[in-house]
């Protein structure tokens, strides 16, 4: 499965949030911030890595919807996409 550029750019643009704010919790952590604001941004950012991942399966499962593939070998690969997320 190859998805479109446009089916690409919202996981893009929050694989760019998630990196600014991976940025934000090194610097937290060497301005020495408290360690419960510190685990609160790093949820954030692991949210947001997850919520890419979640966009692209959606993508995908409307591609292999769309395209009329054999409704198994979607539901296999999608499958294995999704439980490599959890």
């Amino acid at each position: 499965m190859h998805l479109s550029p446009e089916d690409m750019d919202p996981v893009v643009k929050r694989l760019r949030r998630a990196h600014g704010q991976l940025a934000g919790v090194l610097k937290m952590i060497e301005d020495g911030r408290e360690c419960s604001d510190v685990v609160t941004q790093l949820a954030a950012v692991s949210k947001a890595i997850d919520r890419a991942g979640f966009t692209m399966i959606a993508a995908g499962l409307e591609q292999c919807i769309n395209a009329g593939e054999e409704a198994t070998d979607a539901k296999e690969r999608l499958q294995k996409m999704f439980m490599s997320l959890a």
